[in-house]
């Protein structure tokens, strides 16, 4: 796994189009203060190929998760959020602008660090 540093995360987000239609895949709860989350995305650095990526969330300071097998059903239209602000990464469904209005997502984590590993799709 790969750290993201909060000065990359916006790169990393246009890399992956903000992940719009992505597809997630799974949620591991590893611990009380990490989890993982599998997606499948579009990858602008390789010509807008289908990837999967596993998002590593830790310290994870408050959640709001779904059961693997409602994920089929989220709608990744608007992509997700990832905001690096105040010592920490916020990750959300949808389009949102800071790390309060962020909780009002179906799905959200507030963590303190974030590392990602590319897989093949």
């Amino acid at each position: 796994m790969r750290p993201l540093l909060k000065k990359d995360c916006n790169a990393f987000l246009k890399r992956f189009d903000n992940f719009i239609d992505a597809e997630l895949r799974f949620i591991e709860v590893v611990s009380a203060t990490t989890v993982k989350i599998t997606l499948a995305a579009q990858d602008n650095a390789r010509g807008f190929d289908w990837i999967t990526l596993t998002l590593e969330f830790n310290g994870i300071k408050g959640a709001l998760l779904l059961e693997n097998s409602k994920l089929s059903h989220v709608d990744m239209s608007e992509g997700i959020t990832l905001l690096c602000e105040e010592s920490r990464f916020a990750f959300g469904i949808g389009s949102y602008t800071n790390l309060r209005n962020i909780t009002d997502s179906l799905y959200y984590i507030k963590a303190d660090s974030l590392k990602y590993l590319q897989g093949e799709f």
